[in-house]
């Protein structure tokens, strides 16, 4: 039996946890509603950004950077980002905006 919480309430979970120490997530696309995968791009407002897909490693949640370039021009993790959207009609497209790049969800970042 799978225990993981749907997608849809993680997202507002976390919305609303950032939102609390004033960290804008907009979620851009709505994905499968019970596990559709999540992609970010966390804008470091400096005029570069970070693209993660999350995934499994076992039944742990890691945030896996879509390119080596990390982080990346912000058009390059735009046009990155979009892919994705391209690639995974289930999937979620959820963007923050974060000078310190932190992903505000559950889960570490892999390095490339």
């Amino acid at each position: 039996m799978d225990d993981r919480l749907p997608t849809s309430l993680l997202i507002a979970a976390q919305i609303r946890i950032a939102g609390q120490h004033g960290i804008p997530i907009i979620v851009r696309r709505r994905g499968y509603e019970a596990s559709g995968t999540i992609y970010l791009k966390i804008s470091r407002l400096d005029g570069t950004a970070h693209v993660y897909v999350q995934a499994r490693m076992g039944d742990e949640v890691v945030w896996h950077p879509v390119s080596r370039a990390d982080p990346m021009p912000e058009s390059d993790a735009e046009k990155a980002f979009e892919k994705q959207a391209q690639i995974d009609p289930d999937g979620w497209l959820v963007e923050i905006e974060d000078k310190q790049g932190r992903v505000w969800f559950p889960g570490k970042v892999i390095k490339l």
